[in-house]
């Protein structure tokens, strides 16, 4: 995998690109996370399928030249990322924050944007959570004992040790902006509006056992703004299907690439094809 400092408009993002064929897999990752939240995916898909993951600004290293870090930002840095690369077509694959993101970016009607693959996505809609508790959220990401603490609601039954390392590294190393404004604006953002019209093929993952992102909740939620969307609950998996189980995002990765590329109409027509994947168990 080749990394690239790729300067947009307002930020100095890092991004890990590699392989080479059309459609491609852009990659974002959580509020927390990194590119390197993706690696166990990337592994196992097929070494032909692009696949770009990007450290979003405040994470990874990255950084905002403008200082900001709102959804807008964010989903213009990945478009602006697409097109330094010349990817013509592309499929965006989104964790929790990073599924907000992809959501804002959809509604836009991005040009070769071909379909979404939303893991443990924030919902589109203000998230119901009292101040108090979101500025506890902030405050666990700031020592190491906070982070392990808060891995104790993010992670599933399967989680190991090397990650955990992983996922406090990559937590502490972020910007002090970015780990803001999530709890205290992104996740109140209602992006709902947006969503109405998509008619984008769209890959729903929910953890067996996630207690952020919980299915009876967001299945109705997004069933209700896009009924035409597939839905796989991931068993045995938390917050952290990334990691947990990557096995089951790659498939479903190649499924929506393979959907993608045979549609027979072009990207953000109707008449794309939508896969029934709701019993899906690997």
């Amino acid at each position: 995998m080749t990394a690239r400092t790729i300067r947009t408009e307002g930020a100095e993002l890092i991004v890990d690109d590699t392989g080479r064929d059309d459609p491609a897999l852009v990659f974002l990752h959580y509020w927390g996370g990194s590119a390197r939240t993706w690696k166990p995916v990337l592994a196992l898909l097929p070494q032909r399928i692009r696949k770009v993951a990007i450290n979003q600004r405040g994470w990874g290293g990255s950084r905002a030249i403008d200082g900001r870090y709102d959804l807008d930002a964010l989903a213009s840095d990945v478009a602006a990322v697409v097109a330094y690369l010349g990817i013509k077509r592309y499929v965006v694959v989104g964790h929790s924050m990073g599924g907000k993101v992809a959501q804002v970016l959809a509604g836009r009607g991005h040009s070769g944007l071909s379909g979404l693959v939303l893991v443990a996505p924030a919902p589109p809609t203000a998230m119901d959570v009292p101040l108090e508790v979101r500025a506890g959220m902030l405050a666990s990401y700031q020592s190491r004992e906070g982070v392990a603490q808060a891995l104790t609601v993010l992670a599933g039954p399967t989680f190991d040790t090397v990650h955990r390392e992983q996922v406090i590294e990559d937590t502490l190393r972020g910007a002090p902006e970015a780990k803001r404004y999530w709890p205290q604006q992104g996740m109140i953002v209602d992006v709902s509006a947006v969503l109405r019209s998509l008619a984008l093929p769209v890959d729903i993952l929910l953890g067996e056992h996630d207690q952020v992102e919980r299915e009876s909740v967001l299945r109705p939620l997004f069933f209700s703004l896009l009924p035409h969307a597939t839905f796989t609950v991931v068993p045995d998996a938390g917050h952290l299907i990334p990691i947990e189980r990557p096995q089951v995002i790659a498939s479903r990765c190649e499924r929506m690439i393979s959907v993608v590329s045979q549609a027979a109409q072009p990207p953000c027509s109707t008449g794309a094809v939508y896969l029934d994947a709701s019993n899906l168990r690997d």
